[in-house]
């Protein structure tokens, strides 16, 4: 897998992020995490606090994060085959564009932009790290560790 394939990829995942977090910005407006979308909340459990990081799980992200899983590892499906490096690659793929997504929805969306891109603006993002919520640190350490891994240079036998 060359270099220049995965930024390609990665290009192709940032406009992809860009198109869906202004598609999201035109359905939930000014209320994020589908506050005022007409869909079933749970609120609190402790699973949330392990899985979701303490945000409020919603019949629209139940749905719409499997579809999106889905659409990044269609390619694998309709390839017919399945290779654990291009898993890793997809699963790289949409990590980078769920965190990219989200912050895009801020700095694009006319009721919040960068400046109130903030945890006293931000309410369903509870845990923040040097600026940025910590699901951002964690997704963007996870797909560098996928994609260090899948570059790697290959060992030769001595």
């Amino acid at each position: 897998m060359s270099v220049r394939r995965t930024a390609g990829y990665l290009a192709w995942v940032l406009l992809m992020a860009f198109f869906f977090a202004n598609a999201e910005i035109q359905i939930e407006g000014s209320a994020g995490w589908a506050a005022n979308l007409p869909t079933w909340r749970i609120e609190k459990h402790w699973l949330l606090d392990i899985f979701w990081g303490g945000r409020a799980m919603t019949g629209y992200h139940a749905w719409v994060f499997p579809f999106m899983a889905l659409v990044f590892f269609a390619p694998l499906a309709f390839n017919g085959r399945w290779t654990w490096r291009d898993a890793a690659l997809a699963l790289a793929g949409l990590m980078v564009f769920w965190m990219v997504e989200d912050f895009v929805w801020f700095v694009a969306n006319p009721a919040y932009g960068w400046a109130h891109f903030d945890p006293a603006h931000v309410a369903w993002h509870p845990h923040w790290l040097l600026g940025a919520p910590v699901d951002y640190w964690i997704g963007l350490g996870g797909a560098m560790l996928i994609l260090l891994r899948l570059h790697r240079p290959k060992r030769t036998k001595a």
